[in-house]
Order: structure tokens, then sequence, then C-alpha cells
């Protein structure tokens, strides 16, 4: 994988510079101390949008709506980012210290969305975090017996290619999205189009582009820290932008506006947090709905966190150069372990279950290739709960720049993939183009299960497929038609 050739190779000695050095591997992996430190500050510039968002769609605007609970109320908006950025905070530098891997974690976008949306119409806001500490405690007790990575080394290695060049058109697209470059187009076909009616030319959107080419430039020409140095020098320029024009924000709604947050510098920059939301979690939705009901939200919970994660983990350390040629990577189990603990941390905080994030590797295009990038963004992370308006400063059009940057990288694996075998090329070409366009690696996984089984064990080839993956194929099929059965348990 190429993933770091625009920066460089490293300039390290060829021995380990003292015990962090040994623990980290920093040396061993070819990378430096400025490489990881300059990785960890792209990770967190780019996850950064998490502590705005993640309110936006789990938090509300009063403590009047608050206390709606099941009728459809929200959870108050500031105790939202302070615990989103604590639990992102402490999560990643565990996963840091203990995986050793440049992966950092934040509440999970699938699963705070399925939680607003289809959850809490029928339960409390600390009855829903309830079950996703449940949801959590099944994933890491299957990380802890072996199971989990049972199943990661079942999948075959060009499944796992394949998941690694989907998340790069995944998290591209997204970019694309989130910059405006694409958007719904309102009817029926094409179902997308090219930026409002076919124009970018809005000033977010413009700023999208030359973020997107400042930071192609630099890497091109082989910068060390072209992302980072592209996302600063296009964040001054939105700033410079918003303070003539006065754009504002729209939170997606108006095109020819900042998509989440305008580029403003904050007349407040500390905030002291509120950490109330710890511990308010409930059980009483098996009471309430039923114990079948309940199951199966737990059952769609752990699908969708088990092979988002393990998806996102495949990617992430092929990009990161750490994956052996099944795509294996060291330390799998306590990788493992510690994502399920970040889904019992996300529910016990009632900031949503906690998970390896994608942008992850923006930091790994910087160059990050060890867990001590992971605990820069985590200490970043838990800096923003007391600095939360500065995390408004970086629009999510600049963020996006950087995503749609690395997903190009990412997709270049696509070479090693073996096209000759329909077998192979049919579910690995599911894989690939069912995540970005049903927005869900998990999906994408499930779609590429199912087929491998199917039309490996039709076409004759039958005793080459692990049982586990007949087991994990069936329990997509489940997922996939989950909504006739949650209406026949209703």
């Amino acid at each position: 994988m190429t993933t770091s050739a625009p920066t460089g190779p490293a300039t390290s000695p060829t021995r380990p510079d003292g015990r962090l050095d040994r623990y980290f591997e920093i040396t061993a992996r070819g990378s430096s101390w400025a490489r990881e430190f300059r990785g960890g500050i792209v990770t967190f510039v780019t996850m950064a949008y998490i502590v705005i968002l993640n309110p936006l769609i789990l938090g509300g605007f009063s403590a009047d709506q608050a206390a709606q609970d099941v009728t459809g109320g929200w959870l108050q908006n500031d105790q939202v980012a302070a615990v989103t950025a604590l639990t992102a905070g402490v999560m990643t530098i565990l996963f840091g210290a203990v995986a050793r891997l440049p992966f950092a974690f934040a509440a999970g976008l699938g699963i705070n969305s399925f939680l607003a949306v289809n959850v809490v119409n029928d339960v409390t806001w600390p009855e829903a975090m309830g079950l996703v500490v449940i949801n959590g405690l099944v994933i890491t007790i299957l990380a802890v017996t072996g199971l989990r990575g049972l199943i990661f080394n079942a999948v075959p290695a060009a499944l796992k290619t394949a998941i690694t060049v989907g998340i790069g058109l995944f998290i591209a697209f997204i970019g694309l999205v989130d910059s405006g470059f694409v958007r719904p187009s309102g009817s029926a076909s094409p179902p997308v189009q090219l930026g409002d009616a076919g124009s970018i030319a809005s000033l977010p959107t413009l700023t999208f582009v030359i973020g997107l080419i400042a930071i192609a430039v630099l890497m091109a020409r082989r910068v060390k820290g072209a992302i980072l140095i592209g996302i600063v020098g296009t964040t001054v320029i939105s700033i410079v932008l918003e303070s003539i024009f006065r754009v504002g924000p729209s939170l997606g709604q108006d095109a020819d506006k900042w998509n989440l947050n305008a580029p403003v510098l904050p007349t407040q920059v500390v905030a002291l947090p509120d950490l109330s939301l710890i511990g308010d979690v409930s059980f009483g939705a098996f009471a309430r709905i039923g114990v079948l009901s309940a199951v199966m939200l737990v059952f769609t919970l752990v699908f969708t966190n088990f092979f988002d994660a393990m998806g996102t983990m495949t990617g992430l350390a092929k990009a990161s150069d750490v994956a052996d040629e099944k795509g294996t990577f060291p330390r799998l189990r306590s990788a493992l372990v510690v994502e399920g603990i970040g889904a019992v941390a996300g529910g016990a905080t009632s900031s949503s279950s906690n998970t390896v994030f994608v942008e992850s590797a923006s930091g790994i295009g910087e160059g990050a290739r060890t867990g001590f990038a992971s605990i820069v963004t985590g200490v970043l992370f838990i800096l923003a709960m007391f600095f939360t308006p500065l995390t408004q400063v970086v629009p999510l059009e600049v963020a996006s720049a950087a995503l749609v940057i690395v997903g190009a990288l990412m997709v270049s694996q696509i070479k090693d993939i073996d096209w000759t075998d329909f077998s192979v090329a049919l579910p690995v070409f599911l894989t690939i183009i069912v995540m970005p366009l049903t927005y869900s690696i998990a999906n994408g996984i499930g779609a590429g299960f199912i087929s491998w089984v199917l039309v490996r064990a039709l076409s004759g080839r039958a005793r080459g497929i692990s049982p586990l993956l007949w087991i994990v194929a069936a329990g997509f099929l489940v997922y996939f038609v989950r909504g006739p059965i949650e209406a026949f348990l209703a």
C-alpha cells in the first residue's frame, strides 16, 4: 500500500530511540515522532465535526424538549457535546495505548441516527442508551472469547481488500456530499446531482475545491504534512471569505451556505463542560416494549456495530501498512476488545456507541503508523471539551477535501484484486459498490458475504468456504429482512 508515499519515507534512526519508541514501534514501522504528531492532529481535525454533529442528532435546543423523552424529545446540546468529546478522547487514548494502532474513536454516526430515528420513539433516552450498553457488552464478550477474531480471520483476503476499496469510495462520497459538491436531486432519476442543479458556484463548495486541489498538489510534490498544511491554509481562506461575504451556516438546508458550521473565530474560547449525562442509563426498555422487540433492537445494534468496526479496521490496517497478506494486523484481539468497550462507554455516557472512525485514514494518509498518533488525537478531544467553540472554526467543507484525498489513496488497492475469477469478482464488486450507495459499511460487507457464499457454493466451491462465513451470511440475511420480523414482533 502506498498511502504514505506522497509524504516520502521517514528519516529515522535504524535503532529504536528509547522505551516509548520501542513500545509504539515508531522506528520499526518506519515512522517518526513528527509524523505521528502530524497524523494525530490531522485525524482530530477531520473528526472534530462529531462534537458539533452528534448533539444535532441526539440533542436539541432546550431543557423543555429534553423532558419530553418518549414523545420525541432530545438530550441537551451542550451536555451531548461534552460527553461526545470526553468519550472520544478517552477511548482513542485507550485504543492507542493498548492496540498501538493509529485508529481514533468517536460516536458512530450510523448508530446515533438509528437511535434518534427508530428507537427513542418507543423508549426513553436512558433506556435507549441501556440497549447500547448491552450491545457493547455482547461485542466485548465476542471479542474476549476470540469468536470475533475468528470471524475476522474467516473473511477471504479478496473481500478484505474489497472492504478497503469500498471504504475508500465511501469516505470520498461522504466528502463530496458534505462539501455540497454532490447533492440529492430531489427526484428518482438521477437521485444525486452535481452541486445545486448542476452548479458548484457557492463559496463553501468552491472552498472545498480549493482545498482538494491544494492538498493534491502538495502531495504530488511530496511535501511533508501536505494534508495538515492544506487543511490549515484552506481554513484561513474560509475565515476570510466568511468575514467578507457573511455566508453563514445552514445545517445542510441551503446550497449557498456552509453545510454545518461557519468558519468564524469565536468570541468565547473556553467553556466548562457539562458532564451530567454520564451514568444516565436505564435497562427498562425490556419492560416498556417487550423482551422480543428489545432483543431485535439489540440485534440490529450488534450487527451494525460489529461489522462496521470490522470493515473499518480492515481498511485502516491496510492503509497504514500494518496488515499482513491475509489482512490481519497486530494485537487484533486487543483492538476488538477495546472497540467493544467503546460501545459500552458510549452508552454509559449517553454519547452513543463509540467505534473506530473511518476518518482516521486522513491521519494515516499524513503518515501516522502507530498508536501514539491516536493518543495525540485523544488528548485533543479531551481538550475540545473545554474549547468547544474552537472546534467550530474548521468548516466541514475543508475536512471533506481531506476525506476525498484519502479515499483516492485507499481505492488504489483495487489493483490487488483478481478480477478474472467471476466468483470473486461479483462479491468483491458488490462489497465495494454497496458501501457508498447505501451509506453503510455493514451493508457492503453483508452483500459481499452473502454473494460470496452463494456464488462460490453454487459454482462447486463450497468446501473452500469457512463454516463461520456461512453463519455470518445467514445472520446478514436476517439483518436485511429484519423489517418484517420487527413488524411481526410489534
